[in-house]
């Protein structure tokens, strides 16, 4: 079976459940670059053509506007969309000209709308109306204490979201909920499925952003259980640069990643402070002599440059971005923490390893769903660069962390997800 014609069997059996009103809430799991947003805009013209009215729930500014632009342009039959704003919103150039959008910080004024967008923090000031249906997108971002706000403004949902990222993020201590089966900080999805082991969970079979190269350490690492493939086959995609290499790790660097979609440039073991002046310089080496090189990506039939707003420089911490940010100066490519850049898709990505030149592996630089951002990004190539030693690392730190009863283990492990995705790049390596 085709990988579209997979895609769509899954997608259809997704929109049946949700018209047969059987349960009272869908969940869909993703992998990066499945087409959730996708799946959201054509779950909404369905329910809207229904005649019942559909309330989405979006877990930031950037992905409420992100979809009603969609929204707009999709054959909703007329109807007009509706974004719900906070006071003084000012909305962006791109929702300019958008003739079937209504905008107001107001939801009475918008109760002609089929389809109402805003995020879950607007949401939980609405009181006096309800909706049939809610879609929560990126529902695995959405903490459970959201989701309890806004659950009585709505009959039954539709949960989409991708298991493998990054969990609800939060700055207060989360210990004294750990284990409880209603435990604020956990996901929204979480919470709902173990209260509600009974509901649909399907799962979408490919992703259309990671090309061939990346499907087999992406899935391993991070959907050990469910696993997904490639839009692409090998071949399909292609990286490659319009401007000569010279002598030397960079360039080196920059040709194993078009040859492979992946390589790691390793700097010499070391136990560094976060923002590791060395590793600060070889990202941003590495991002200018990409620019510099022109690199061309060809999809299928179609080619374009890699310009700079196609490539991501991505690390764990804000203060090396901020360091990251000045050493590219006047370049203008992306430069983000792993929970700004979910979500997001570019070219090609350059990747400070969040245990480069680490003592220590803590929770947060092991999760998971962190590297699994910063490696999921791309439609053509991802560049690590990392200090040796992490395996080491990994091999002889012991768990520090609490162990809580009756909390669900959460799967896949820090541990194992970062040896898997190192044992692959050891293969990609280039010393510097």
């Amino acid at each position: 079976m085709s990988a579209g014609t997979e895609a769509e069997r899954v997608t259809q059996a997704i929109l049946d459940e949700l018209l047969s009103k059987r349960h009272l809430g869908v969940v869909v799991d993703s992998p990066p670059g499945a087409g959730k947003s996708t799946l959201v805009v054509r779950a909404a013209a369905t329910l809207v053509a229904t005649g019942e009215p559909v309330m989405i729930v979006a877990q930031t500014n950037e992905q409420v506007d992100d979809l009603v632009v969609r929204l707009a342009a999709a054959d909703l039959g007329g109807a007009i969309v509706g974004r719900l704003s906070r006071t003084g919103y000012v909305a962006p150039q791109r929702l300019g000209g958008l003739t079937n959008l209504m905008v107001s910080s107001d939801v009475a004024e918008l109760s002609g709308c089929a389809v109402t967008v805003s995020t879950s923090a607007k949401w939980a000031h609405v009181k006096d109306r309800t909706w049939s249906w809610a879609i929560v997108d990126e529902a695995y971002q959405m903490r459970s204490d959201y989701l309890l706000a806004i659950a009585r403004r709505f009959e039954r949902a539709l949960f989409v979201g991708d298991p493998g990222q990054l969990d609800p993020f939060s700055t207060v201590d989360n210990d004294r909920w750990r284990g409880l089966s209603w435990d604020p900080m956990r996901s929204a999805v979480a919470v709902l499925l173990r209260n509600n082991p009974t509901l649909p969970v399907h799962r979408l079979p490919v992703s259309w952003r990671l090309p061939a190269s990346a499907e087999t350490v992406v899935a391993k690492a991070f959907y050990p259980f469910t696993g997904f493939r490639a839009g692409s086959a090998p071949g399909d995609r292609e990286l490659r640069f319009t401007a000569g290499a010279s002598a030397g790790p960079v360039d080196a660097v920059l040709d194993e990643a078009a040859a492979s979609g992946w390589a790691l440039l390793e700097l010499p073991a070391r136990f560094t402070i976060r923002t590791d002046p060395e590793a600060i310089d070889a990202v941003a080496t590495i991002t200018k002599r990409l620019v510099e090189r022109r690199a061309v990506a060809r999809s299928g039939a179609e080619e374009h440059p890699v310009t700079p707003e196609r490539i991501a420089v991505g690390a764990a911490h804000r203060d090396q971005v901020a360091a990251l940010s000045a050493a590219l100066a006047g370049v203008p490519v992306t430069v983000d923490t792993a929970n700004r850049l979910q979500g997001r898709e570019y070219d090609v990505t350059v990747v400070l390893h969040p245990l480069s030149g680490r003592r220590d592996a803590t929770a947060f630089h092991l999760e998971a769903g962190r590297l699994c951002v910063l490696t999921s990004r791309h439609r053509q190539a991802c560049i690590v660069v990392a200090r040796a030693g992490i395996a080491e690392l990994l091999d002889a730190h012991p768990s520090t962390e609490p162990v809580h009863l009756d909390e669900p283990v959460k799967f896949p492990d820090g541990w194992a997800a970062n040896q898997t995705v190192l044992a692959h790049l050891a293969g990609h390596r280039v010393q510097a």
